[in-house]
């Protein structure tokens, strides 16, 4: 038992090592990789996968496996050891269905696809990306076939970012949220109310909003000692170990919110990958447990965070030293321009009630796509009416309509349902949070956010993927995903911005 316990770490580090340069590899093309050299990153990506995907399958890991996964309780390994065996298990099971072949073809086709969509939206053309739009859905399609499902295809999709749930699961969520979040929306139109948001439009220098960036992240816990920022087309967050975590951003000169709310957010996804179990390196638990708590840390520090009136208080004076533009700008100026509440085009710069609203419009349209109920070309069109219908807005280009996302040139079809999942979790946790720390914000208004860190560490971000989401959900807060407080947050947020009872 020892014997193939030790033969399957050594094996598992392999493979880790071998993801993780893949994974910084992958970050490389998207910050300083020269637009040539594309299609030989797709190359070496393909083989780095391939290679890793075939060790990890090899039969002698699932003889391992199994001997592992026969011995019972008492038999001596350590609960760590038993918990790492399963989520080994449960991967072991889902890369075996994959051919090595499909995993080089997936991957050289979602690099060379991802350039793709680069040029496609700085030109706003889709007709540029829909060759490679269809090469992703058709390698959806296989994924999913190899997986295999027992209700919906979409189902094998999204099981790869939030494991075990389906899309009836999402929708039984979603169809009361829509409904509440359609509410909300009009609430506020119906109020009247237009809250002054000229002071985040004007001249705001490139440095200077990468450096306040900088030093908010900085005291909310981010360690530059194990990460750094780099400026990206699309913001994300990814890390190659716990001690090497990048925070990418972009930076709009006449825009202010951009830059510092995506720093904010990855910033969450960052404390999240830096603060996982040192004990967890070189096994795949070294990662978040589901993109849906991954996106429930980004959206926490943001928004309930980042977007407070008890945050402002403590850095409303360090704006104004960054940008003394904002020193003839009240605060609560400031703090109601930043929460306002106005349909938009771009889903990253959503704000907090109508972002679910584009989730939704994507969630829909990649069920639709997968079932084959719309066709690739009419993709624009429907994506430009459900705008309008959902939201109020038509987009004026592909760029700031169905090709804004990265998500689908990369393959990640059934991601966008985390988004919102995110959301909703956030809000369990910080209330989980604020009854075991009934001071927590005002511990904010002096700049002391290692309280909710360390609670955020203990409950959440140690444990990497050593147990799913329900059991990290039952664990932390005591029940499973509950749309409730979330809500509840935002009725009460905008009873205070606009004066409306939802």
């Amino acid at each position: 038992m020892s014997n193939a316990l030790g033969k399957l770490k050594e094996r598992l580090a392999t493979v880790t090592d071998l993801n993780q340069a893949a994974s910084l590899m992958h970050h490389d093309q998207e910050t300083v990789m020269p637009e040539g050299a594309a299609s030989a990153r797709a190359a070496q990506l393909g083989t780095v996968s391939r290679v890793a995907h075939e060790l990890f399958v090899a039969d002698e890991v699932g003889i391992w496996l199994e001997e592992l996964q026969s011995d019972s309780e008492d038999s001596g390994l350590a609960e760590e050891d038993r918990d790492l065996i399963k989520v080994a298990a449960r991967d072991y099971r889902i890369k075996r269905n994959l051919p090595a072949e499909y995993v080089d073809r997936s991957t050289e086709t979602h690099i060379l696809s991802n350039e793709a969509w680069r040029k496609a939206r700085d030109a706003a053309d889709y007709g540029q990306f829909l060759p490679w739009l269809r090469k992703c859905v058709d390698l959806a399609h296989e994924y999913a076939d190899y997986q295999g499902y027992d209700e919906h295809v979409y189902d094998a999709l999204l099981d790869q970012f939030e494991p075990g749930m389906k899309a009836r699961e999402v929708e039984a969520i979603f169809t009361p949220l829509r409904a509440e979040t359609v509410h909300l929306v009009k609430a506020v139109a119906d109020s009247g109310v237009q809250l002054d948001k000229s002071c985040l439009t004007g001249n705001f220098d490139h440095a200077t909003q990468v450096h306040l960036g900088r030093t908010l992240v900085s005291a909310f816990g981010f360690d530059f000692s194990r990460g750094r920022v780099d400026e990206v087309t699309h913001p994300y967050c990814t890390s190659f170990s716990r001690d090497d975590v990048r925070l990418c951003t972009r930076v709009y000169s006449g825009e202010f919110n951009v830059c510092l709310f995506s720093m904010l957010h990855e910033c969450g996804h960052a404390l999240y990958d830096q603060n996982i179990d040192p004990a967890w390196d070189r096994t795949p638990i070294t990662s978040g447990c589901s993109l849906g708590i991954h996106e429930s840390q980004s959206r926490m520090w943001e928004n309930l965070v980042g977007r407070g009136r008890p945050f402002w208080d403590w850095a409303y004076p360090i704006l104004q030293a960054h940008f003394p533009q904002f020193n003839g700008v009240p605060q609560e100026t400031y703090y109601r321009a930043i929460n306002g509440v106005a349909p938009s085009l771009i889903r990253v710069e959503a704000d907090e009630v109508t972002y679910n609203l584009h989730i939704m419009l994507r969630f829909e349209l990649e069920k639709a796509m997968m079932e084959g109920k719309v066709d690739l070309e009419d993709l624009p069109r429907e994506w430009n009416d459900r705008m309008e219908e959902y939201l109020g807005v038509r987009p004026e280009d592909d760029a700031e309509g169905v090709l804004q996302d990265v998500h689908w040139s990369f393959g990640y079809l059934g991601y966008f349902p985390t988004y919102s999942l995110g959301n909703i979790i956030s809000v369990q946790l910080y209330e989980a949070a604020k009854r075991d720390h009934p001071d927590l914000e005002d511990q904010f208004r002096r700049g002391k956010f290692d309280t909710l860190l360390e609670w955020m560490r203990i409950h959440i971000h140690r444990h990497g993927r050593r147990y799913t989401p329900g059991e990290l959900l039952e664990q932390s807060v005591g029940t499973g995903i509950d749309a409730g407080p979330y809500v509840g947050y935002l009725k009460s947020k905008l009873n205070d911005l606009y004066g409306v009872s939802v």
